[in-house]
């Protein structure tokens, strides 16, 4: 099978535990205001690459990634599930680590055609990386241009096939970076049982310059990095929520 990649990291350092072979993959449906990629959204272009050649791209440097594996991401890697699940059946069959960091944003959980698709994913993904962009359904929409709801029943999809999750959340000042909200992201991930890690992201503007060169108009150009402190306090009001939602409490 052939899948549309869009780029290859030999040697990734912060998508998934240790050093990895990462798989950007071409086409995403949304559309996030500080989005790094947007060369990634078109679903045609990228480079046809098959399994096979991913897989010896990962061998040529095996010793490197004694601790690590394979990540795929995107764009949104689940736009080619078949692609992603055909490469993670294959590592898996060989030792390899496999990792999936995606939004969720395709999954569909009344549409039983989908939800096989990810039943047959899921059973060779060792981990998933989760942007969880926007609590807030209104603010998820502004934000990304898609709903929120698939992204949550995802998750709890994940939580309740006992997948480990890495959940991210990049703090945008004047759009996540409110308490109402980022104690609500922590109460919901209170309710979870399978969430490993906690990545707080402070929103940096150094994607200005890739807008720039494709001729883009940077939506957040105005808008400035989150400071160290604001990133910490974000991180203690999402911990507050996530207290509270293991307790069953809320304010």
């Amino acid at each position: 099978m052939v899948g549309h990649v869009h780029s290859i990291e030999s040697f990734g350092t912060v998508d998934g535990p240790g050093v990895r072979l990462v798989v950007f993959l071409q086409g995403c449906p949304m559309r996030c205001l500080y989005c790094h990629n947007p060369d990634t959204w078109k679903l045609t272009g990228g480079t046809d690459t098959t399994v096979e050649q991913i897989l010896s791209q990962f061998e040529k440097n095996r010793s490197f990634y004694t601790h690590g594996g394979i990540t795929v991401t995107g764009g949104e890697p689940l736009i080619q599930i078949d692609f992603v699940t055909e490469l993670f059946s294959a590592a898996s069959h060989k030792g390899i680590h496999t990792c999936l960091d995606t939004s969720g944003i395709t999954f569909r959980k009344n549409n039983p055609e989908i939800v096989d698709k990810f039943d047959r994913l899921m059973t060779v993904t060792d981990l998933v990386m989760l942007d969880i962009k926007h609590i807030n359904p209104d603010g998820h929409q502004k934000l990304c241009g898609q709903p929120l709801e698939p992204i949550l029943d995802f998750v709890r999809y994940l939580d309740e096939k006992a997948i480990p999750v890495w959940i991210r959340h990049v703090v945008v000042p004047g759009i996540t970076y409110n308490q109402t909200d980022l104690y609500n992201l922590g109460l919901f991930i209170g309710t979870l049982h399978n969430v490993k890690a906690l990545d707080v992201l402070p929103y940096h503007d150094m994607g200005k310059v890739k807008y720039e060169n494709l001729g883009m108009d940077y939506p957040l150009k105005d808008t400035g990095p989150l400071g160290k402190d604001e990133a910490v306090a974000a991180r203690q009001m999402i911990l507050e929520g996530i207290r509270d939602g293991r307790l069953g409490l809320a304010n």
